[in-house]
């Protein structure tokens, strides 16, 4: 096998960090999805990553979801791409399940959780949904309104106290 290096323009960047991992975690456990992973934990490696919460985030970013995680995944990153709402039934804290339209906006992983970040058309404001916590996902064919995915990163900066 070939190696091959170009010298680096530029770092990639939050949302492009969560589309490849996104892609890769709905992949599956199969010989390319594995080596697809590898190839994404060797870029972190030129990354300054030194802190704990980093290294949570890069041990999800880089393992394979539950199935049926990896399939509701799917369905929310066809809205993103589509450009869709996305219906979801989501189970909060306390157990109550609700059912969200939300204008999805991008997924991103904050330790070992990945979360589908978007704006919330029943509380009207940017939400982070949690994936374990999502009960099911409905594609639908409402237009999501855009929205700049560097205003919707709630832990973006943020360090573990």
């Amino acid at each position: 096998m070939t190696t091959v290096m170009k010298p680096s323009t530029r770092p990639l960047t939050t949302a492009e960090i969560a589309a490849l991992a996104l892609s890769l975690a709905h992949m599956g456990s199969g010989p390319q999805a594995i080596t697809a992973r590898r190839g994404l934990r060797h870029a972190f490696e030129h990354m300054e990553l030194d802190d704990e919460v980093i290294a949570t985030t890069l041990e999800t970013l880089t393992s394979p979801m539950p199935p049926a995680t990896a399939d509701r995944a799917r369905t929310i990153a066809n809205a993103i791409t589509s450009r869709l709402v996305i219906r979801l039934h989501y189970r909060d804290v306390t157990g109550r399940i609700t059912v969200r339209d939300v204008d999805p906006v991008t997924c991103m992983v904050h330790r070992e959780y990945w979360y589908l970040v978007g704006m919330c058309r029943m509380r009207h404001a940017i939400r982070a949904f949690r994936f374990d916590r999502i009960v099911a996902t409905e594609p639908t064919f409402m237009p999501a309104r855009p929205h700049m995915v560097d205003n919707f990163l709630p832990f973006q900066g943020k360090r573990a106290a």
